[in-house]
């Protein structure tokens, strides 16, 4: 536990931002949250991976007008590792995409960083890269 709060309730806590993030194209909170070696990875639908880093990942979010509504998704899966790393699955909708994201958290200097994301459109038009 660290205080009141656990770390799964941290990562939990960080996954919401995350989502909520996409859904308002919330730069800002995107740029404090991805270390600076952040890799984000896509399966296109040429099957072939895509690749951006942390600015171009930035660029990619601020690019697009928040979306109407309310946030839209489901965080499946948080896996925990010591008090270091951690894992999450989750679906977060960008119509007209649903995508499945799998993503690498690590704790830096009391911090916990994104560092990794592997994602795949699970509904949707794929992406091509």
């Amino acid at each position: 536990m660290d205080g009141a709060v656990s770390i799964r309730d941290q990562i939990h806590a960080a996954a919401v931002a995350y989502c909520e993030g996409i859904h308002t194209s919330d730069v800002e909170m995107f740029r404090g949250m991805l270390h600076e070696n952040f890799l984000m990875t896509a399966i296109a639908g040429s099957g072939k991976p895509v690749f951006w880093d942390k600015a171009g990942y930035l660029e990619r979010v601020g690019g697009r007008d928040p979306l109407a509504g309310a946030p839209d998704y489901d965080i499946i899966s948080i896996d925990v590792a010591g008090d270091v790393m951690a894992h999450v699955k989750l679906q977060v909708r960008v119509p007209p995409r649903l995508f499945e994201d799998y993503l690498g958290f690590f704790r830096v200097d009391g911090e916990w960083k994104l560092i990794t994301k592997l994602f795949r459109t699970a509904e949707g038009p794929e992406l091509e890269g």
